[in-house]
C-alpha cells in the first residue's frame, strides 16, 4: 500500500498511520534524507526477523537505529564527551555513527562486538515517525543487497509486497549513508557515500 506524504509538511494522520502500522509489527518503506529505507519497530522482534527475511539478509548484517534527536542516541550508545561534539556537528544529516551499544539495546540487533549504527536523518518525515513512534526505527536500505537503493515508491511497493505500507515522498537518493566508526575514539570512514566524508579525515 502506497500513501503520498508531503516531504516538507508530513501530515499527521499519514505518520500516525505509519505509526501504527510499525507498533502492529509491520515493516514499512519510508523516506530519509539519503534513500529509502525499511523499517520496523525496535522492540518487535517478529518485525525485525520479518525485516531480515524481506531483505534476505544474514543475521550478521547490521541494522540502523534511526533515532529522532542526539538526546534519544544516549540510552542506545555509549557516547563519550568527545564522541557527542562530533555528532552534535553532524546530526541530524546523512550520516551512519557506529557506537559501542548500550545494555538497553535488544539482543537480536546487537553484533558480536557490541556495536550499534546510529543515525538521526534530516528528513522532516523520519523525524515525525521517529518523534511519534517514541523510540527508534531499526532499518536497512531499501534495495537488493549490492545494487543501487529504490528511488521510486511505486518500484519498492512491487519489489517488496510483504511491506505494511510505502510512504512516498516523490524520488529518492541513489547513495546510501556515509559509515563512520567512533567506537575506540579515533573516527574511521568505514564507507563513503551521502554528505561529505572529507568531513571526518581529521578526526575528531
Amino acid at each position: 500500500m502506497i500513501i503520498e506524504i508531503d516531504p516538507r509538511y508530513p501530515e499527521p494522520r499519514k505518520i500516525a498511520r505509519a505509526v501504527a502500522a510499525l507498533e502492529a509489527g509491520e515493516v514499512i518503506a519510508y523516506p530519509t534524507d539519503a534513500v529509502y529505507a525499511l523499517g520496523c519497530d525496535l522492540f518487535n522482534k517478529k518485525a525485525i526477523e520479518r525485516l531480515y527475511q524481506i531483505k534476505q539478509m544474514s543475521r550478521d548484517q547490521p541494522l540502523a537505529f534511526i533515532c529522532h534527536d542526539l538526546g534519544d542516541i544516549a540510552r542506545w550508545a555509549v557516547v563519550e564527551n568527545q564522541q557527542y561534539r562530533l555528532l552534535r556537528r553532524h546530526l541530524p544529516g546523512p550520516y551512519t555513527f557506529i557506537l559501542e551499544a548500550t545494555r538497553e539495546v535488544p539482543k537480536l540487533v546487537v553484533m558480536k562486538r557490541k556495536q550499534v549504527g546510529i543515525r538521526v536523518p534530516n528528513h522532516p518525515v523520519t523525524l515525525a515517525l521517529t518523534q511519534a513512534l517514541g523510540r527508534p526505527i531499526v532499518s536497512s536500505t531499501a534495495a537488493p543487497h549490492g545494487e543501487e537503493p529504490y528511488v521510486d515508491a511505486r518500484d519498492i511497493d512491487d519489489a517488496y509486497p510483504q511491506l505494511g505500507l510505502v510512504l512516498d515522498a516523490g524520488g529518492g537518493g541513489i547513495v546510501p549513508t556515509t559509515v563512520v566508526d567512533i567506537t575506540d575514539g579515533a573516527v574511521n570512514v568505514v564507507r563513503e557515500g551521502a554528505g561529505d566524508p572529507d568531513l571526518f579525515r581529521g578526526g575528531v
